[in-house]
């Protein structure tokens, strides 16, 4: 049977490409703005690009910051990309202190120009950087990582980074110079990739498939 996957839009987002990512893992894709779809959907992705505040703006615009909330607590599963995932978090220091969903306790905060060797680094971190277990994160074959072998590169690009409260929530890590980024987050049924899935190839289709085996 072929799952049906809402995406939400809100006017802010790589929205074709993560449409053809997921039906090219064989799911079947509903594109909506509309609260009524957001609490009736079985599986759910938030994707986005761009800035914090205008991204939290289009969900306010369009009444779907409660709908989102709900359908959190839920139980039912929730992917967010990119921007779509740091607005999963309390609040962002982009632009001035921007509010979230709260959905994961933490901050969205900048990368620092230099790493903790001192080094200079070249902010956005743009390109592919492998992914890396965390100490305190649950394991990965039990999450939409279940798929993946050692060495796996996907594509970033973002300036600020997520700071979960709760570190059992990192659920994968990935280096820019020495600095540690939070890459995939987890929150039992809530996940969030600071990468793009849909733009990392093989890699990323196969994290899609382990979200569409929840």
């Amino acid at each position: 049977m072929t799952k049906l996957v809402t995406i939400v839009d809100y006017g802010i987002g790589n929205i074709f490409s993560v449409t053809r990512a997921f039906q090219r893992c064989g799911a079947d894709v509903l594109l909506t703005d509309k609260p009524e779809d957001i609490l009736v959907a079985s599986s759910l992705v938030l994707p986005g690009v761009g800035a914090f505040s205008n991204g939290m703006n289009g969900l306010r615009e369009r009444g779907l910051v409660d709908p989102l909330r709900a359908y959190a607590a839920s139980g039912k599963p929730l992917l967010g990309i990119c921007l779509g995932m740091q607005m999963l978090f309390s609040s962002s220091s982009e632009f001035g202190e921007q509010s979230g969903l709260n959905i994961i306790e933490g901050k969205i905060l900048p990368i620092e120009p230099a790493g903790p060797d001192g080094l200079p680094l070249k902010v956005p971190h743009i390109g592919w950087s492998e992914l890396k277990p965390t100490a305190a994160g649950p394991q990965w074959d039990t999450s939409i990582l279940k798929h993946l072998n050692d060495d796996a590169h996907c594509y970033f690009v973002h300036s600020f980074t997520a700071f979960p409260a709760d570190e059992r929530h990192r659920l994968a890590d990935t280096y820019f110079g020495s600095s540690q980024i939070s890459a995939v987050v987890a929150k039992g049924n809530v996940y969030g990739c600071q990468f793009h899935p849909e733009k990392s190839g093989a890699i990323g289709l196969k994290i899609i498939e382990g979200f569409l085996e929840i």
